[in-house]
């Protein structure tokens, strides 16, 4: 039984790495039909990002500013695919809190400031099946 859980409101973003962001921005932009609503760079991720709204979906295409940064290590690892999917959650401390008493391990105890002005917290793949999750806070701040 599932208790003492805000629960996940809905997939953010799926994050996809890729080598070069600009190519890969005109290859989405053919693939999904829209333009890239924006761009950022997020120093402390040590990532550029872009994102895309395709339907109800957001995709934010990753490209490294560092090749020792999260994403440079795991396209040198794995090369360019999907990264990441991120859930909304309503309350991340809450969450976070929740996941760790139930014995899933986190990357970050704590969260901590992401794109589009978001809090972001990672779950450590070894507890998930080799998936890479992110939860989002709800509210912006």
């Amino acid at each position: 039984m599932i208790s003492n859980i805000m629960g996940v409101s809905g997939v953010e973003h799926i994050g996809i790495a890729v080598r070069e962001l600009d190519q890969a921005i005109r290859l989405y932009e053919k693939i999904l039909g829209v333009k890239c609503y924006k761009q950022e760079i997020v120093p402390e991720q040590k990532v550029r990002t872009a994102f895309f709204m395709a339907g109800n979906t957001k995709i934010e295409l990753l490209e490294s500013t560092d090749p020792e940064g999260p994403i440079g290590k795991f396209i040198e690892k794995r090369g360019e695919g999907i990264h990441h999917i991120a859930f909304l959650v309503k309350d991340i401390d809450e969450q976070l809190t929740y996941y760790e008493g139930e014995g899933i391990g986190l990357i970050d105890k704590k969260p901590r400031k992401g794109a589009e002005g978001l809090d972001i917290a990672f779950l450590h793949p070894k507890s998930t099946n080799g998936a890479l999750i992110e939860v989002c806070d709800e509210k912006k701040e």
